[in-house]
């Protein structure tokens, strides 16, 4: 589905098909084509219309193409990723948000269920300010609020990174180590996310393509500075579920020692018991102690108990109990 927004005589409007002398130089009118859910049929149509390169074109209807920038004649082809972070089922899900772009018209290809999308293309409806500053500044604000919706997913994978650190200080359990390497998957997908979104937006800041002008230049240096920040956050948080991660292991073999150590003492207390009644139990004439042959089994008794609490005093003294 394609939804036109086109600004002219000083008012934005939606409607419902794109004249091409309004995308010719001159024409006063200011255009962005919202394409959700793209089909082929739309695909063919942005071709058509807009006189988009067909391998960009192509490139629009992919739903998981990695995040770049690269020109096409006078067209600026820009692909980012939305953020959607699932804490319970331990993923982040991203969709990317492709942006065609000219100083007279702007095409967004997304899955359609784009928060950014939504937001500015209600601003859009409210008011006619937006699309008048331009088309790439139109494009700025949609990825200004797109970076800007990693805020709170950040957020709240360092919550998870702080719930998980406490339960691993205080309440060591194995079965923490399936969710904490669920977490180091989710940052390096995170990494995989922000560092070449980092880059497209350098490129863009540093006025690389001739559709980028000084002033939205400077604009997009802003969002650039926050993934910067971002990435060095996912850097942060990388290092930081490492150590926790190792903290557990850590945790987890000493556990697994204290118990090997109380198995090992449990043993030794009984080796001797072990000896002594395999020895009186042998059917074989044996020296008597003394006393008869009732005192016998209590001096057996006695000479057990006599070599546990010795051991075990010896452990004790040795710090091994």
């Amino acid at each position: 589905m394609i939804r036109y927004f086109a600004h002219r005589d000083g008012a934005t409007q939606v409607v419902d098909s794109v004249d091409p002398a309004w995308l010719r130089d001159g024409s006063g009118v200011l255009v962005w084509a919202d394409v959700a859910a793209p089909t082929p049929e739309d695909g063919a149509l942005l071709g058509e219309l807009f006189g988009l390169h067909e391998l960009a074109v192509a490139d629009a209807l992919e739903s998981t193409h990695h995040p770049k920038v690269e020109t096409y004649g006078d067209v600026l082809y820009v692909v980012l990723h939305g953020i959607n972070f699932h804490a319970d089922e331990h993923a982040f899900d991203t969709h990317d948000t492709d942006f065609f772009v000219t100083p007279r018209w702007l095409v967004t290809v997304s899955d359609g269920q784009r928060r950014s999308i939504a937001h500015v293309s209600a601003l859009c409806g409210k008011s006619g300010r937006f699309l008048a500053e331009g088309p790439v500044a139109l494009m700025h604000r949609i990825m200004d609020t797109m970076i800007g919706h990693y805020l709170p997913e950040l957020d709240e994978l360092e919550q998870w990174l702080d719930d998980i650190e406490r339960h691993v200080l205080e309440r060591p359990d194995q079965h923490l180590t399936a969710e904490i390497l669920a977490v180091k998957r989710d940052i390096s997908a995170l990494r995989r996310i922000v560092i070449p979104q980092r880059d497209v937006l350098g490129r863009l800041a540093r006025r690389e393509f001739d559709q980028i002008s000084l002033e939205m230049s400077y604009r997009f240096r802003d969002v650039y500075d926050q993934l910067v920040r971002m990435a060095d956050d996912a850097m942060i948080f990388q290092d930081r579920v490492t150590g926790i991660l190792d903290a557990h292991l850590a945790s987890v073999s000493n556990q697994l020692a204290q118990a090997s150590k109380l198995i090992a003492v449990v043993a030794t207390l009984f080796g001797p018991l072990t000896v002594l009644t395999g020895l009186y139990g042998m059917n074989v004439p044996l020296p008597h102690l003394p006393g008869g042959e009732a005192a016998q089994f209590w001096w057996v008794l006695t000479l057990m108990a006599a070599a546990s609490v010795t051991m075990f005093a010896w452990f004790r003294r040795s710090g091994w109990w």
